[in-house]
């Protein structure tokens, strides 16, 4: 019997490895949902430009910038928001570093974009989109958010780079970069 079989059923046996395995099998399931339900090449396309817009967040380190710059009357908030931006980009590739997740690897997950690395967790476009949300919301007057964090997460799981737990994870941790950072300018979050 090989190694990784016989400690896969000592997990088993001994119950450490039947909640991850079920939370890994039904990650795995969503995913393979949403690709089936939204395969369709507009949309492939659409998620491949997101794609490349929110990596290493430069799409919205850009509006914040571009707002700093227009805004001069609110700079200093922008210039926060912005690093509220960054700092959820650093900090989802630190945790990736320490996680170590792989990305999606199941024979029945189609990968439909090249990514700057194997590791998963958290999704960098979905911890930063969801920082960009709260932080720019309110200096925008919009509700962006609402849209642009969804997009973004169906984008992620659409393309097969990310499991549904590391757009979550991402999207959770952002937000609260995000709040801190709204806190700091004296505003409330969307």
């Amino acid at each position: 019997m090989a190694t990784s079989e016989t400690a896969r059923r000592q997990n088993t046996d001994n119950g450490a490895g039947t909640v991850l395995d079920r939370f890994h099998r039904a990650d795995t399931a969503v995913l393979r949902s949403v690709q089936s339900a939204l395969d369709k090449a507009p949309l492939v396309s659409g998620a491949r430009a997101l794609s490349a817009a929110g990596e290493h967040a430069i799409g919205w380190l850009v509006i914040g910038l571009l707002g700093a710059a227009v805004d001069g009357e609110r700079r200093t908030r922008w210039i926060t928001a912005t690093g509220a931006v960054a700092a959820s980009h650093a900090g989802a590739i630190l945790i990736k570093r320490v996680v170590r997740r792989p990305r999606p690897h199941d024979e029945r997950v189609q990968v439909l974009a090249k990514t700057p690395s194997s590791l998963s967790m958290p999704s960098a476009h979905a911890m930063s989109t969801a920082s960009a949300a709260v932080v720019f919301g309110p200096l925008l007057g919009l509700r962006f958010g609402r849209v642009a964090l969804p997009v973004m997460a169906l984008s992620r799981l659409l393309l097969g780079v990310h499991y549904p737990s590391d757009v979550l994870t991402g999207a959770v941790l952002g937000a609260a970069i995000g709040k801190a950072a709204n806190q700091r300018n004296g505003e409330s979050h969307e």
